[in-house]
């Protein structure tokens, strides 16, 4: 008998997620559901799933252990959120109503706005203030259900702002139930006093900030904002490169804002993944898709900044690219911290059906930040994170309605009753 010190019980359905990662193709629809089912674990991590009629002869509860009653109620993954600037100081909602008004993003950057007005505010704040405002934050995403998310840097652009951005990072993921996947963007953008000196502050970025991340160890990943009037394909190769060999792995800002040749740089590099991808097309899916890039897409982003259109995220599958979603929170135009709310534009904005988004929104997403061993599914070895659906699993995408009745985090009910 396998001994258990949590228990969710009755539950409707599950949606495991379990199997073969990541999903590509019509394997992306696969959810794995078990109906009128149960999920043991001890110690945070599951040790059995399966029909609630067969958890007897299987599972014996610990003295004092937790049940939780899940009748009528859906259960899913924990939500692996892939891609997020959490960590950041000052306020850029105003922007959001330039935009409103008809602005566009290029005008509102030109005026002096967007990232580098981060970068000011960011600058200024001290580790603790920094540390303060993204765990308000993380309170948002955990209440929406995400329980691993991955952080980046990229509002410093000064070797130690960066440092402190991703200290702050290390140190919010030992406290917050939130997991933390620390990323370095010190290629964010260049920053306005380097902006007649572009090549310089690509050599501090490869020759500074690298190493000296690498020296901290602060960052699992490296990503580059491969992008028109930001960085180029060659010198995203170039910073790439120079933190593949400190030993960092791979991500890329691409194609968010015309065909910049980031999904290229992706999978010439074979980046893990290729991330917004909204004028990817075709021959580059395919490049993606035979370099085992994931693409990881921000439907949020572009509903936000106004964009106009998705990601083509119909054309990526059926092109054999695992697809993931992430909501790309940030100050100008990442606003929701809701993977369900990146679910229903996934599913009505770029075509996806609910059991593709869900795929993109845990186990996928899981593994395009490498954690697909530990998060993503619930099966027998990994992590007890889970979020209890009241209701059927498409109560997800009702977008302001409270459908998550319960987050659950190491085995342990850290949002909800």
């Amino acid at each position: 008998m396998l001994a258990a010190d949590f228990l969710i019980e009755h539950a409707s359905v599950v949606a495991t997620c379990a199997g073969t990662v990541p999903r590509r193709g019509p394997a992306q629809r696969d959810i794995a559901s078990i109906h009128n089912a149960s999920i043991a674990a001890l110690d945070g991590r599951i040790v059995w799933v399966g029909p609630a009629d067969a958890l007897g002869r299987h599972v014996e509860m610990t003295a004092g252990a937790t049940r939780v009653d899940a009748r009528g109620c859906a259960i899913v993954p924990g939500f692996v959120d892939a891609h997020t600037h959490v960590v950041y100081a000052g306020d850029r909602r105003g922007e959001l109503q330039q935009r409103l008004a008809g602005a566009t993003y290029a005008a509102i950057a030109a005026g002096g706005g967007g990232i580098v007005r981060t970068v000011e505010a960011t600058r200024r704040a001290s580790e603790e203030e920094l540390a303060a405002a993204t765990r308000v934050r993380l309170d948002q995403m955990l209440a929406c259900g995400t329980t691993t998310a991955e952080a980046k840097s990229g509002y410093g652009l000064t070797t130690e702002s960066e440092l402190q951005q991703l200290r702050v990072i290390r140190r919010l993921d030992a406290q917050h139930p939130v997991d933390l996947v620390p990323t370095f963007l010190g290629a964010h953008e260049v920053p306005v006093e380097y902006r007649t000196r572009r090549d310089e502050y690509i050599s501090l970025v490869i020759d500074e900030m690298i190493p000296r991340v690498q020296a901290e160890g602060l960052a699992e990943w490296c990503d580059v904002f491969c992008e028109t009037d930001v960085f180029t394909p060659e010198e995203a190769i170039s910073i790439l490169s120079a933190a593949q060999r400190a030993g960092m792995k791979l991500r890329v800002h691409a194609d968010e804002l015309g065909a910049s040749g980031g999904s290229r740089v992706a999978a010439e590099l074979r980046a893990r993944s290729a991330d917004h991808l909204i004028f990817v097309d075709g021959n580059a899916a395919r490049r993606m898709a035979e370099a085992g890039v994931c693409a990881t897409l921000l439907p949020a982003a572009a509903f936000y900044l106004k964009l106009g259109r998705f990601a083509p995220a119909r054309m990526l599958i059926e092109h054999g690219v695992p697809v993931a979603l992430a909501t790309d929170v940030n100050p100008g135009g990442g606003f929701s911290p809701s993977m369900p709310f990146a679910m229903t534009l996934a599913c009505f904005g770029m075509g996806l059906t609910l059991e593709e988004a869900l795929v993109g929104a845990t186990i996928n997403a899981a593994w395009s930040l490498d954690r697909a061993g530990s998060v993503g599914s619930l099966e027998p070895g990994k992590l007890m994170d889970a979020v209890i659906v009241g209701g059927e699993l498409v109560d997800l995408l009702r977008a302001g309605a409270p459908a998550i009745r319960a987050v659950i985090k190491r085995g342990r009910v850290v949002r909800g009753a």
